[in-house]
């Protein structure tokens, strides 16, 4: 089991294509809304490939190089989550030449991209599928879903009773990926965009094809035509027995405590308790190739969960400074807010006097000093032992000699931080900064005294 070597310093950037930037109005639909206007689970807003090209320069700005796509294939939804082919762009993001332009321009930059693979269920529009509605038991693609009765009802209100669709959902039905053809299909399509020369897959809802099986043979065929490929599954939960199928996970878990921790729900120590487990659940390589988001297309925006912007800020501390790499959902650096979908699917507002640039350059600032610290990236995890109550988050990453403190203050009043800094090898006398905001200290015998303002985050470095 080997993970890409480039997953650690990697910082991802998540595009929802059809809300980040429109580049080219001409592939818009005739009914497509104004951009900026409420989100809707049907409506389109024009965002496309081309959107992405001339935006690049605003990601490499922020200092990201890595961009993971939500679904790009054709499609009737905005979400494009109920493909009808896997083998076409959707004429409404652009061709395959935007395509293929799209991945000059960030490989020409350092960029990496990859791709949404949504394999455990289809559109009704798929092949396979509408040859079904339309020939019934003599299609030869029965043994592609799970069909339970004929002939299938696939229109209408209602959940799915004649076949079995992801959720119920009749517009999203689930494939069967104990026929043989099926899995080939599968393969040939991961296999495909590799040589078209994405940089790896995100897979949805991985554990809705509970079969070991599959996904050793994918991660075999993927690897094969790219072993710096990263592949990363969506598992909500912290369960190790994914990473023998893939190099990282989506870390939901880690979402889920630090918003807990940040709106008071959950003690200092209970915190930190939780960073220690979730730092030894998977191996050394998968912990640092984990995915790290602080919002999806599936949650509401970081803002609206924690409710200030200096909540998010201390949000974005503990996240660029965790094992793993961090993932920004795009608009989440200029503050947008959002529920629940469709909500969370806002278009980017380019007007910039609609940004929160306090909290832009506050995440600018972190992905810099992240790509300058190799301990930040790279290093082992340590919890550092603390005198009196706990209160604050604290942790260390540590690689060689070198060693970074984080520590972080969610709570309204000045804090006093009597830390041992013996797992750093920090000794008498050595004096400390704060690479966040240049305030310095110095080490007493074994002991860092800090005073943390409130609502305040530091990295400590010697």
């Amino acid at each position: 089991m080997s993970t890409p070597y480039w997953a650690a310093d990697a910082v991802f950037y998540q595009i929802f294509p059809d809300r980040f930037a429109n580049g080219d109005p001409s592939n818009d639909p005739p009914n497509v809304a104004p951009w900026g206007s409420e989100p809707t689970i049907w409506n389109f807003m024009g965002g496309d490939l081309r959107g992405i090209i001339n935006r690049l320069d605003y990601l490499l700005d922020l200092g990201v190089n890595a961009i993971y796509l939500n679904p790009i294939f054709h499609s009737t939804s905005n979400h494009r989550y109920n493909t009808y082919d896997y083998y076409r762009i959707d004429p409404k993001l652009g061709t395959m030449a935007d395509f293929r332009a799209l991945l000059h321009a960030a490989h020409s930059n350092g960029m990496r991209v990859i791709l949404d693979g949504v394999f455990n269920h289809t559109g009704r529009g798929f092949f396979a599928f509408n040859d079904i509605l339309e020939n019934g038991e003599h299609s030869p693609y029965l043994c592609w879903y799970h069909i339970h009765n004929l002939p299938v009802r696939a229109y209408g209100e209602g959940k799915a009773e004649d076949y079995k669709a992801w959720w119920g959902f009749k517009s999203l039905p689930k494939l069967n990926t104990n026929c043989p053809e099926v899995r080939d299909f599968i393969y040939g399509v991961a296999r495909h965009w590799l040589r078209e020369g994405i940089d790896g897959w995100r897979l949805d809802v991985p554990n809705e094809i509970d079969d070991d099986e599959f996904w050793q043979e994918f991660r075999r065929v993927v690897k094969a035509e790219n072993p710096d490929a990263y592949l990363v599954g969506e598992i909500w939960t912290a369960d190790p027995r994914w990473v023998q199928h893939f190099d990282g996970l989506m870390n939901y878990p880690l979402r889920d405590a630090i918003i807990a921790f940040l709106n008071n729900n959950l003690p200092a120590s209970d915190f930190n308790n939780r960073l220690l487990e979730l730092s030894t659940i998977y191996p050394p390589e998968n912990a640092l190739a984990m995915y790290l988001p602080l919002g999806s297309h599936d949650t509401p925006r970081i803002l609206t969960e924690l409710g200030t912007p200096e909540k998010v800020k201390l949000a974005f501390a503990i996240q660029f400074a965790y094992l793993g790499a961090p993932a920004i959902y795009y608009g989440d650096e200029i503050g947008i807010p959002g529920g629940k979908d469709p909500d969370n699917r806002r278009a980017f507002p380019w007007e910039r006097d609609k940004w929160n640039a306090d909290l832009r350059a506050w995440v600018q600032k972190l992905i810099a000093i992240r790509k300058r610290t190799a301990a930040l990236r790279r290093g082992t995890f340590h919890l550092i032992a603390q005198q009196g109550k706990q209160t604050c988050a604290i942790f260390a990453r540590k690689l060689g000699a070198d060693g970074v403190l984080v520590l972080v203050n969610p709570s309204a009043v000045k804090r006093h931080c009597h830390l041992d800094v013996r797992p750093l090898g920090w000794e008498d006398g050595y004096i400390v900064h704060d690479l966040l905001g240049g305030t310095e200290a110095i080490v007493d015998g074994h002991t860092l005294h800090w005073d943390a303002p409130p609502l305040s985050a530091a990295w400590l470095a010697h």
